[in-house]
């Protein structure tokens, strides 16, 4: 079956960035739904386009085709005391960035110190080059709920709670889709 809109692919990755330093080892393979759901990077989907199970391809995606240029307006310190205990560096807060316009922001704690916190506003890939090594290993129809919900269902991809009862949550790949914060 070949890569379209509305199939199900299968691909084993690893992401490097420009000068080959392994940034992830792809572990478990990336699962999404092809066709403009933006499950992946648009630049991947067009790579993939067509292609069948077996292709394998080398990718550089330039940061405007990826996660953007680092924008230094989205990096602030704030009051630690303006923000819950404790607080350790990775953790992420959900947040308004300054003429955003209201748009939710995910801000990454990057520092701590003692009564400031920096928080980073940017992807952590922003800025960079990726080079993607793919390998497709699986395409199939998806389903017409997964196209109604427009996200692969079942193994490595979205499940609904109580929808699927006995699948447990943080499956190794729950880490490619979007996760709200709670």
């Amino acid at each position: 079956m070949k890569i379209a809109k509305n199939t199900v692919v299968s691909v084993n990755y690893k992401l490097s960035d420009a000068q080959n330093n392994l940034i992830e080892d792809g572990a478990q393979p990336m699962v999404y739904l092809h066709g403009g759901y933006e499950n992946t990077l648009p630049k991947i989907e067009e790579e993939l386009d067509g292609k069948e199970v077996g292709y394998a391809s080398t990718l550089q995606i330039e940061p405007d085709d990826a996660f953007g240029d680092y924008d230094s307006n989205l990096v602030k310190v704030e009051d630690r005391k303006r923000l819950p205990e404790p607080i350790e560096v990775g953790m992420q807060f959900e947040g308004v960035a300054e003429g955003a316009e209201d748009e939710p922001v995910i801000f990454t704690v990057t520092d701590v110190a003692d009564d400031k916190v920096v928080l980073d506003g940017n992807h952590p890939l922003a800025g960079m080059a990726l080079r993607f090594e793919l390998s497709v290993i699986d395409v199939r129809a998806a389903t017409d709920e997964e196209i109604a919900h427009g996200h692969v269902h079942g193994a490595h991809g979205h499940h609904h709670g109580d929808d699927h009862p006995d699948i447990e949550d943080n499956e190794p790949g729950d880490h490619f889709r979007s996760q709200p914060l709670q």
